[in-house]
């Protein structure tokens, strides 16, 4: 029998609703299929780290490891409840889990501004549950960030891309923003997905919207 219920995926499932993952984690990184630098080599105390969902993470990371600066990238399941979910489990919708690429990065190295640029400038933030063709909560415009002190940076270019995209016709900006509370490596080979397999699925277009315009 199927531990996967019907479910709402237009709709965040509730805590207590949520299935109940495992104790193992599916996946941990070591060398980066197109940088081939090592995770387990990187000094975490003196970086910095960003989650962005944007969709589907298999063409929103590619977007992030192309920015020679990034120390290193990497997809997985956060903002939810079932530990160490699968793939599976979280194309269910009961694990409450967003796709979101991990993107580890020194400041001294590249500015926050031109992290933020690629995220707000490469998906669609209006469109609630979903993106593109994508439907459901686990393709949801997110942030979520590991210093508090990135936030007040993270609000002031909400704000202007939000007008920005008013000018231009669009909604209102749905992104969760929230400090990281739990992050689970997806399976590896959804890891540098586009690079693996170039003909990939990406389904990724943004609005278009540039505060150079």
């Amino acid at each position: 029998m199927s531990i996967f219920t019907l479910y709402d995926k237009s709709k965040l499932v509730e805590e207590s609703r949520a299935l109940p993952g495992r104790l193992d984690a599916i996946f941990y990184p070591d060398i980066h299929f197109v940088t081939k630098k090592s995770y387990n080599k990187l000094n975490l105390n003196e970086l910095q780290e960003l989650q962005f969902g944007m969709g589907c993470f298999w063409g929103a990371e590619k977007f992030f490891w192309e920015l020679p600066e990034i120390e290193f990238t990497s997809v997985g399941y956060a903002s939810g409840y079932t530990p160490n979910a699968t793939y599976e489990e979280v194309c269910s919708g009961q694990t409450g889990h967003n796709e979101v690429v991990q993107v580890i990065f020194s400041p001294e190295k590249i500015p926050l501004d031109d992290i933020l640029k690629v995220f707000w400038e490469n998906h669609d933030p209006t469109q609630g549950m979903r993106q593109g063709y994508d439907m459901g909560t686990q393709y949801r415009s997110g942030i979520y960030y590991s210093d508090p002190n990135n936030l007040e940076t993270i609000n002031f270019f909400k704000d202007k891309y939000q007008s920005a995209l008013t000018k231009n016709g669009y909604g209102e900006i749905t992104t969760e923003v929230k400090e990281i509370s739990n992050f689970y490596f997806a399976e590896e080979y959804h890891q540098q997905y586009l690079a693996k397999n170039p003909n990939g699925y990406c389904g990724h277009g943004g609005c278009g919207i540039s505060l150079e315009d």
